[in-house]
């Protein structure tokens, strides 16, 4: 089934205001840039969104907390993100910080059906407050939930017409599990290929997964913290 989409304003057809979304990432690697800056365009608001963290105060998922387009954050840190961290800590911005294997494992479950887990991460912690507590091994595991979203928004380094997904090193990063959770998975990507043109050993998320894919352009792939030193 070809699931190509002309571009980025068809591909996010159907977002709306009051969505959850997932966003594939980490740091600024492998991050979706064409559709987040078309969601800033487009001016959806009040929009939960799940990430790993939130870009940076100018690039990434940072253009929409200056809009004020996200009404909360379901996150592993906070990141480069000095507007997140105001936000968050004035109450404008209601922030779930979960650590980050777990939420990876949220991700995941909400992909595979699974609809809760026990995790030893977080035990004795805020992370745990309110949550169901039970012994595995002699050890205290939390429940936690799973996730999942309407759209989930990925980044590939290659995908085929059937929406078949390659990540490139680093920015595998929180993208397979994300493309897992949402009831809507939009893949953009550097280079899209006919179908068959991918070694099937090295897809990581199978097109079953995605309903919508295109080729982006102009992609920046900015560094978050670059530290050089003089050569020798």
């Amino acid at each position: 089934m070809n699931k190509v989409v002309k571009d980025v304003n068809e591909a996010l057809n159907g977002i709306q205001d009051n969505m959850t979304l997932m966003l594939g990432g980490f740091g600024l690697c492998g991050i979706p840039e064409n559709s987040i800056a078309k969601l800033v365009d487009l001016g959806v608001k009040n929009l939960t969104c799940i990430s790993n963290n939130a870009g940076v105060d100018d690039f990434g998922l940072g253009l929409l907390l200056q809009k004020k387009q996200i009404k909360k954050m379901i996150s592993s840190y906070v990141g480069e993100n000095d507007e997140f961290e105001r936000q968050m800590l004035s109450g404008e911005l209601e922030v779930d910080l979960i650590p980050q294997g777990s939420l990876a494992e949220r991700c995941r479950a909400g992909g595979a059906g699974i609809p809760a887990f026990f995790t030893p991460a977080g035990y004795g912690t805020e992370v745990a407050e309110g949550k169901e507590v039970r012994e595995y091994n002699g050890k205290p595991h939390i429940l936690e939930s799973a996730l999942t979203a309407d759209f989930a928004i990925v980044k590939a380094w290659k995908g085929d017409t059937e929406g078949n997904l390659i990540y490139k090193a680093t920015a595998r990063n929180f993208n397979p599990m994300m493309a897992m959770g949402g009831k809507i998975t939009v893949a953009e990507v550097e280079e899209l290929v006919p179908a068959g043109a991918l070694d099937p050993n090295e897809i990581h998320t199978p097109g079953i997964f995605v309903q919508r894919i295109f080729q982006g352009d102009k992609f920046k792939k900015r560094i978050e913290q670059r530290t050089i030193k003089p050569r020798a």
